[in-house]
């Protein structure tokens, strides 16, 4: 909800700070367990003409604007390198589906809607502009108490928390040791992020998450890691565990 709220002096998103580097998955995952983690990247929906001045919640006929095409195939690109992709799920709201056909495209992979990866539900807040709403006494609640507070007509953060964390647990079961694409959107992937470093739900409006960022969570039998946090570019291959030799290239 808050991902384009703020800017750094300049105009430059602070979201571009996280970029995937170079291979860190041998230094930053446990290696007590010996099976392969699942690894699940969440992408946010590229921009639409209401991102960052209304509250769209899950209202539908939202669609990409053209910039927000663009960053979908800026982010199917990346995706596309990887060596594998199991599968491709999405949020069933236009913007976001719209985003992972492009990556879809890329990868040749159908687009599976799952329900629960869809925008948390603002209820009366629905289509209201982010200035207004942010004078109201309850917008303060908001930014420090999230667990507290339910949207009237809608849900609590601590139910699109449980959400979002039930479902990729479903996918992570349903895709052992693989790697599967989440296209969602900004509050539900800050919660994923949130419940996967163990970070109250009440700081997790400190997270941003940008339109078609990337956001890579590890789940292994040692708990969750989160190897990268809104990456806008970049190779992503590097965030892949190391794949072990094959049977010819043995002695």
């Amino acid at each position: 909800m808050l991902a384009e709220a703020w800017r750094l002096p300049g105009g430059a998103d602070r979201a571009r700070l996280h970029r995937a580097g170079s291979r860190v998955y041998p230094a930053s995952m446990p290696s007590a367990d010996p099976s392969p983690p699942t690894l699940v990247l969440l992408v946010r929906h590229g921009l639409t003409p209401t991102t960052g001045s209304l509250l769209p919640g899950r209202a539908p006929g939202l669609h990409l604007s053209d910039e927000g095409r663009r960053q979908a195939e800026t982010a199917a690109k990346r995706i596309a390198a990887l060596p594998e992709v199991a599968a491709l799920y999405a949020s069933p709201l236009e913007r976001a589906w719209e985003t992972a056909t492009v990556i879809g495209a890329a990868r040749g992979l159908a687009v599976q809607v799952e329900p629960d990866l869809v925008e948390l539900n603002v209820g009366e807040w629905t289509g209201r502009k982010l200035d207004e709403v942010a004078k109201l006494p309850e917008w303060r609640t908001v930014q420090t108490y999230p667990s507290g507070f339910r949207f009237g007509g809608g849900e609590s953060f601590v139910e699109m928390q449980a959400r979002v964390t039930g479902v990729l647990a479903r996918l992570v079961a349903r895709h052992p040791g693989a790697t599967v694409v989440a296209v969602s959107h900004a509050d539900p992937i800050k919660g994923a992020v949130a419940h996967a470093l163990g970070t109250p739900l009440d700081l997790f409006q400190r997270i941003v998450i940008a339109t078609a960022s990337v956001t890579v969570i590890a789940y292994g039998g040692s708990g969750p890691v989160v190897l990268t946090v809104n990456s806008l570019d970049g190779d992503l291959s590097g965030l892949l565990p190391p794949r072990p030799p094959s049977d010819e290239a043995k002695p």
